[in-house]
């Protein structure tokens, strides 16, 4: 099967073919242009590739579910993997076209595995909770903006727009519970993760959303995929302290960083977890990653088991 390597960028997508003689090809990264890459390929004769891209959220996924419903194959990867592969290949330059080769070759050597798309409702939720976060932050924005100074002649617009922003919230988190609702999976897995102290609808319906086949992974994965695992870095005589890495899903850490806060007063098995780190020393910020962890593998435990959380269950 040939081989596509796509660098998605907010605008263009870069796009090497490898079918004999690589051939490439930039399109905007819009409906339109995704319209323009299919005609390409049928144009070079090509009917299925294995398209390969890195995870950029919704900016790679709506383009996923354009080839996918094609026909095609399609990968997503963590960017990491594209980028130690490239430094693999003693890549010193770095452009779109560049990396859109460095795709196509690691998916030709590694062939990772097929994306599998979210349902119609998981897609409808990922929108949904996508779209209140974005809100949250406009709000976060114009909150922050009555404390700036110069505020005072502009204070009624500012205030205006929240109460707005306030309203638009409240509209997605509704449209969010009628989608969870209406879907009996969806409803189903977020009873169980909801059993669980500490974590409430905001980090259920967000876990549901970004990473909606949590029971598929293995627990270190899916540490990994969030982005809750230490790093160590060990060599030879030289020893650092262990650090949480910044690799994985940037929009699921900050619910499950304060459902983590909640749960580790409120939650038996957190809060017994916790209080046995502090013993041995462990800073606040190292308890709290923990604590994200240890969630983690509670949401992973009641939706591998498909049954309610139980502080007494082993």
């Amino acid at each position: 099967m040939d081989v596509l390597g796509i660098d998605v960028g907010k605008d263009f997508l870069d796009c090497e073919l490898l079918t004999g003689k690589p051939a490439r090809k930039k399109v905007p990264n819009t409906i339109r242009g995704f319209e323009q890459l299919a005609k390409w390929l049928l144009n070079r004769k090509v009917k299925k590739v294995h398209a390969c891209m890195e995870a950029t959220g919704g900016w790679s996924e709506e383009l996923a579910f354009f080839l996918y419903e094609r026909g095609h194959v399609v990968s997503i990867v963590n960017p990491m993997q594209i980028s130690a592969f490239g430094q693999s290949e003693l890549s010193r330059n770095k452009t779109d076209k560049v990396d859109a080769g460095i795709i196509a070759r690691f998916c030709q050597a590694m062939k990772p595995k097929a994306w599998d798309p979210p349902t119609p409702g998981e897609r409808r939720l990922q929108h949904l909770v996508r779209r209140r976060r974005g809100l949250i932050e406009m709000r976060t924005q114009e909150l922050n903006r009555l404390e700036a100074p110069g505020v005072d002649d502009i204070r009624e617009s500012v205030t205006s727009l929240i109460e707005v922003l306030n309203g638009q919230i409240e509209v997605m988190e509704a449209e969010i519970r009628a989608t969870i609702a209406k879907d009996d999976d969806l409803r189903g897995k977020r009873d169980l993760i909801e059993s669980i102290p500490g974590i409430g609808e905001v980090t259920s319906s967000t876990l549901l959303a970004e990473a909606p086949h949590i029971e598929n992974f293995q627990k270190k994965a899916l540490a990994a995929f969030v982005g809750v695992h230490p790093q160590l870095r060990e060599s030879g005589r030289s020893k650092k302290k262990s650090r949480r890495t910044r690799i994985g899903k940037q929009a699921i850490r900050p619910v499950l960083f304060m459902a983590a806060m909640v749960a580790l007063r409120t939650n038996p098995i957190v809060r017994s977890f916790g209080i046995r780190l502090r013993e041995r020393g462990k800073t606040e910020m190292q308890i709290i990653v923990a604590a994200m962890n240890k969630l983690l593998t509670l949401v992973y435990g009641v939706l591998k088991t498909g049954r309610p959380f139980d502080p007494h269950w082993a």
